[in-house]
Parts: structure tokens; C-alpha cells; sequence
């Protein structure tokens, strides 16, 4: 009988395409960031108290009841207005470029018919549980942004992504947890971060370039090289992408082990 082999097989990379969200995803993952504005014909800045995305992929904006954007759908007509939701992605760590990332959501909004309200309403509170929908058909509206196109700024490119294709994506796994661990990181683990920048080339970070991190994310980190001029965003990423929130911690551990044995070879 022939000897199974000694030595095991070498271990394959993911392709690389496959070590970051899709960009439906991670649209989807910056349309959960709270800051943001509406804009329409005539009204730039629009007071906008809250929005999200339901489950089901429908954008949903709260605006107070006298404000502009509630007297612009008024007056448009068939109450359908031309508007623009703009959601901005801000690092929680201290950058020198804050912004990670920009969303543009453009369509027409309108308002949710009274018999419709309630079941906006719970499905609203389900993905951005706020206060101000106590305040929906008293002192606030809830409109509906039916969607034309969505485009996603980030890394100084945007990229257009269909309505259908951020409708049935989902927020990354760890958009919720994400602050908090990157501030743990920044405030409390400079040798993690040291570990995490022994995997990214000498070159790009170069003798002048600070590493940050940028983001985390069910494939890996993202980290910032800020130099005098300029900065460079690169990605480290985990052995597999994450399927749950609870395999976080285990594929931090073998990521830093793998780092620590490629630094002692």
C-alpha cells in the first residue's frame, strides 16, 4: 500500500479579488453611518433627523414636518421629488483624512402613504432603532427615496453600483462593532498595529510613513500609511473572510501568529 505523503499541502492564497467586499456590500456598509444630508432642486442641505436601509433594501429618510425638504415633496408634483441622500463614512480613529468613504443615493422621494406607515415604521426601527420616529406624523415625516442610482466614492474613484445589486446586499458582518475595536486598537494596542504593518511591503510604508488603522471589516484589516505627502490605504487581510461576528477574535489571533512567525523568519 502506497505511503500517504509526509509533508502537507501548500497552503493556497485566496485570489486577491476575493479579499474585499464587493461594492454593493460595502455600500450597503456605508449607508449604515449616521452622518449625512439631503439635497433636491432648489434645496441644498436639507435638515435630514435620521434615514437607514431596511432589510428588504428600501432607503427611508425622517425630516422634520416644517422643514424644506417636507415642503419641497409637498409642492412637487404628485408629491414625487427629485432628491439626494449624500452619507459620509468617518473613521473612528484620528486621520488626517477622516472621510473613508461617500455615498450618493439619488431617486425620488416621496412620501409613505398613512396605510404603508407602520410597517415602515418597524422595519425603520429595525436596522436604526432612533427616538425621532416617536416623532413621525407630529413634529417629523418619514419619505421613502425610491432609488435611480447609487454611487460609491472611495479611494478617490466612484463606482456605480445598481439599485438592485445594493438592494440585495447586506451591511458587512462587523459595521456595528468596527468603532469599537479600532479605537481599542489605536488606544491600547500599538505592538497589534506593529504586528499588522510587518505585513505590508517595506516600500509602501517607507522611512516617513505612519501606519493608522483605517477599518476592519469580515476580510481582514485596513490600514492607513500617512506620509508628509500624501497617504497610501492597504489591506490585511485574514486567512478567509468571517461568516460570523464570533470568528473575529480567532482570526485576529492566527492573523498576529502568522505575523509574529514571518517576522522571526
Amino acid at each position: 500500500m502506497p505511503s500517504s505523503p509526509t509533508h502537507p499541502a501548500p497552503e493556497r492564497r485566496p485570489d486577491a479579488s476575493a479579499l474585499r467586499p464587493e461594492p454593493a456590500e460595502r455600500a450597503r456598509t456605508v449607508a449604515t453611518r449616521a452622518a449625512a444630508t439631503v439635497c433636491a432642486p432648489g434645496v441644498e442641505g436639507g435638515r435630514l433627523l435620521a434615514h437607514t436601509v431596511t432589510r428588504a433594501g428600501q432607503v427611508l429618510l425622517v425630516v422634520p414636518a416644517d422643514g424644506d425638504i417636507a415642503s419641497a415633496v409637498d409642492k412637487a408634483p404628485d408629491q414625487d421629488l427629485s432628491a439626494l441622500l449624500m452619507v459620509s463614512d468617518h473613521a473612528p480613529v484620528p486621520l488626517r483624512r477622516p472621510v473613508r468613504a461617500q455615498l450618493w443615493l439619488s431617486g425620488w422621494a416621496t412620501p409613505v402613504r398613512p396605510e404603508d406607515q407602520r410597517a415602515a415604521l418597524l422595519a425603520f426601527a429595525e436596522t436604526r432603532p432612533t427616538e425621532v420616529l416617536l416623532d413621525v406624523g407630529r413634529t417629523a415625516r418619514l419619505l421613502r427615496l425610491d432609488l435611480a442610482e447609487v454611487v460609491l466614492g472611495e479611494g478617490g474613484k466612484g463606482v456605480d453600483v445598481s439599485p438592485q445589486e445594493f438592494a440585495a446586499a447586506r451591511p458587512d458582518l462587523l459595521a456595528a462593532v468596527e468603532a469599537d475595536h479600532l479605537r481599542h486598537l489605536a488606544g491600547a494596542h500599538a505592538d497589534v498595529v506593529e504586528l499588522l504593518t510587518a505585513r505590508v511591503p517595506a516600500e509602501v510604508v517607507g522611512p516617513a510613513g505612519v501606519v493608522r488603522p483605517l477599518g476592519l471589516d469580515r476580510f481582514g484589516f485596513r490600514l492607513r500609511v500617512e506620509r508628509p505627502f500624501g497617504h497610501t490605504d492597504v489591506r490585511v487581510p485574514f486567512a478567509r473572510p468571517l461568516t460570523c461576528a464570533g470568528q473575529l477574535g480567532a482570526a485576529v489571533g492566527r492573523l498576529l501568529c502568522t505575523a509574529r512567525a514571518a517576522r522571526r523568519s
